[in-house]
């Protein structure tokens, strides 16, 4: 007998939409068959689902929790933790997020692996992972360890090619030991994720905004400007042309010029892949000049209603695989605090809209089929981080994360309505759809706005890149 059997004529499996049950025994999916296969004496419960959409549990690729912000008063804050984040995650229909472990220097890669599992063990209500991010100059010594992390389950590594803001001097690698990273992740088969803006550019935009006094927010399109981006993104995929065995994931794509650059590369079999936000994809730079305009921002910037179209366009050809979200949860008197372009915190608050949000862009309004959808809130960022078929498939042996989104009737998201923060950039949106239900490992987290989570239930997830995802394959 099984545990649990969800029932419906739209259920997203890895073959496509179709008519389901799917039965469930402890944390894992035991079974998919057509609809109507097992009665209900053949489960301890049956949730007819029928007229929902039932997905794989969406994953956020790219957030960032108890994060340290340094503020424009002096002061220093650390954003929202795991507890807050993953709780509005599954609220929102989403049940695996991967952060990021922080190293820096005067300890080792391990050492800051080990700090990190101290924020998030016991901490988190839904399942996590995390990338190694690493900046500055480079001791010798860290490219052992980054091959040791690789090995042990952490295959992700984060690099900068920018300091980002004046402020964050030395949070940039140099192409020389970007090159040496490559040679590493490529040997231990893992795959770096690249911020990619060419620091030349951003930080002499900064000198010359400033020095001309256009030093407000309203700016920084100027400063992290789409030429940037393009410089960027070609420089690296240059190097990675010298590496044999490379994998590159570019992080919040922002620009037409980093769209096009992505397509060229995997146009010459180049296993490169794009992520971009769900800002990106619904406000422009002119967002900038609305009330508290610092709500649209994350690094880099917003840009224009030419960068959005093209960014919908990689959507749909293979070029932007998964729609992430640079979670940054803090309340709004810290995210509208700095208003100039050199002081501006980034990051967002949109882990639990984001995949109604997307379900209601792509599909109700741009036409997407339901299985491309899930593929860019869940399966494809399970693909490419080495969490497939374990997570993001509605398939026998998966875990049993699953999310119901209702779509009968439609939902204007208020502040009010969430579960992170004061704030939502995304207050007066009308959806199509909302989770109803949430399941993770087996077990019903959210039903129907009743919380049943634990901050024991979260587990870590080690991960290993595939031979698929290695050889550039088509999602």
């Amino acid at each position: 007998m099984f545990d649990l059997v969800i029932r419906s004529d739209r259920v997203v499996t890895p073959s496509g939409l179709g008519a389901c049950d799917v039965g469930i025994q402890g944390d894992k999916i035991v079974a998919v068959a057509a609809a109507g296969t097992f009665g209900t004496n053949s489960a301890e419960r049956l949730i007819d689902a029928t007229g929902s959409i039932v997905m794989p549990g969406g994953i956020d690729p790219h957030v960032h929790c108890k994060w340290y912000s340094p503020q424009p008063d002096g002061t220093v804050v650390h954003t929202d933790p795991p507890a807050v984040v993953s709780r509005a995650a599954l609220y929102g229909g989403t049940t695996t997020l991967l952060d990021f472990a922080r190293w820096t220097h005067g300890k080792t890669v391990q050492q800051a692996i080990a700090d990190r599992h101290e924020d998030w063990t016991a901490q988190c209500y839904c399942d996590y992972s995390f990338h190694v991010m690493i900046e500055g100059e480079l001791p010798p010594e860290i490219f052992g360890q980054i091959g040791e992390a690789v090995r042990s389950g952490y295959p992700t590594i984060k690099i900068f090619t920018t300091d980002i803001t004046p402020s964050r001097r030395g949070r940039m690698v140099d192409f020389g030991d970007i090159w040496e990273v490559f040679k590493v992740v490529a040997q231990e088969r893992g795959l770096c994720v690249m911020h990619c803006e060419d620091n030349d550019i951003v930080m002499h935009m900064y000198d010359k905004l400033i020095r001309e006094g256009r030093v407000g927010f309203e700016n920084l399109a100027e400063v992290h400007n789409a030429m940037s981006e393009e410089l960027s993104f070609r420089r690296v995929l240059g190097v990675a042309r010298n590496v044999p065995g490379i994998v590159l994931y570019f992080m919040h794509i922002s620009a037409a010029s980093g769209v096009d650059a992505l397509r060229e590369a995997r146009a010459h079999g180049l296993p490169v892949y794009g992520e971009t936000l769900h800002q990106y994809l619904l406000y422009t730079a002119e967002d900038y000049r609305r009330p508290n305009g610092q709500m649209y921002h994350t690094y880099p910037s917003l840009k224009s209603q030419a960068d959005q179209d093209e960014l919908w366009a990689g959507t749909l050809d293979n070029t932007i695989h998964t729609v992430a979200t640079d979670e940054v949860c803090c309340s709004l008197n810290v995210k509208v605090m700095g208003k100039r372009i050199d002081d501006t915190t980034g990051g967002n608050v949109g882990v639990e809209p984001r995949v109604a949000l997307m379900y209601t862009e792509m599909v109700g309004r741009r036409g997407y089929s339901i299985p491309k959808f899930v593929d860019l809130v869940s399966s494809n960022a399970a693909k490419i981080m080495g969490l497939y078929p374990r997570k993001g498939a509605i398939a026998a042996g998966a875990d049993a994360d699953i999310a119901v989104l209702d779509t009968s009737k439609r939902i204007v998201i208020r502040k009010e309505m969430l579960h992170e923060s004061d704030y939502t950039p995304w207050e007066g949106h009308e959806v199509d759809a909302w989770p109803s239900l949430t399941l993770l490992r087996g077990k019903i987290v959210v039903e129907n706005g009743r919380f049943l989570g634990d901050l024991k239930d979260g587990q870590y997830l080690y991960r290993k890149i595939s031979d698929e995802i290695r050889e550039g394959g088509t999602l």
